[in-house]
């Protein structure tokens, strides 16, 4: 596949701790497209230093509004498209494993693992998933799912062996404030489907008090994190206190039904 046939796509909304980083990995790109929710911070002005780093700004409403406006209305000439959040960076291998893909005419999508970073340092395991970042943008679309955003690709996805490093450097505060959100799309999300209709995992987190206690011990052992040190208890907080949240968000729920 030639680079030249790619255009990375990135949505922004106050990264500036982040966004200089991710845009310094795609130095090969001919172009980028940043979509940007009226940041108040520094990071339009970041954006500007990249020649390449084309600016547009929507008002955000939702996550998967805001990638189906990036991938259909900027104007995207290529025929694949790297979805980036603003914190994730590419490293070289992974672009050279791009560069070699020969593609079959069914394929219309190819997944990638992460390697989990806190303050830099990249962790032993995480539960992020992996995630389908390389698409045909016509043959994509976007949809909700809970607090989070999937595409939907027309064909078959094929997967790739070298990760993305997903390294957040924005402070806790803004941590805290998206899982808030976050959580609460997700009691909706669990609230709203029935319990038969839900994973293994889902059904774990509706029981409301097994799912924290549940994640903390799977981060913390079965994943490794107890080797991580103190970025590792970091991460392993961070996870237990997002299904605190939503834990919380449910029993809400169900004290005011």
């Amino acid at each position: 596949m030639r680079l030249d046939e790619i255009t990375p796509v990135i949505l922004t909304l106050n990264e500036a701790p982040n966004i200089g980083r991710t845009l310094d990995c795609l130095s090969w790109a001919r172009r980028i497209v940043v979509v940007d929710s009226f940041s108040d911070d520094d990071t339009v002005a970041i954006v500007a230093r990249y020649p390449k780093a084309e600016l547009f700004r929507r008002q955000f409403d939702l996550h998967v509004n805001q990638w189906n406006f990036a991938i259909r209305e900027t104007g995207i000439n290529t025929d694949w498209v790297l979805a980036l959040d603003a914190d994730y960076q590419v490293p070289d291998e992974l672009m050279r494993e791009i560069e070699a893909l020969v593609v079959e005419p069914d394929v219309s999508g190819y997944r990638t693992r992460f390697l989990y970073c806190v303050a830099g340092k990249v962790l032993r395991g995480a539960t992020y998933p992996p995630v389908t970042v390389l698409f045909r943008a016509r043959q994509a679309a976007y949809s909700q799912d809970g607090h989070t955003q999937r595409v939907q690709i027309n064909g078959r996805v094929g997967t790739l062996n070298n990760p993305i490093l997903h390294d957040d450097r924005k402070p806790l505060s803004s941590w805290l404030a998206a899982q808030a959100r976050y959580m609460r799309l997700e009691a909706d999300k669990l609230l709203s489907t029935s319990f038969s209709d839900l994973g293994a995992a889902d059904r774990i987190r509706r029981m409301i008090v097994v799912a924290p206690a549940a994640i903390f011990f799977y981060c913390l052992f079965v994943k490794g994190n107890v080797f991580d040190g103190r970025t590792g208890l970091y991460y392993v907080l961070q996870r237990t206190l997002a299904e605190l949240m939503l834990s919380l968000y449910l029993l809400e729920r169900g004290l005011a039904g």
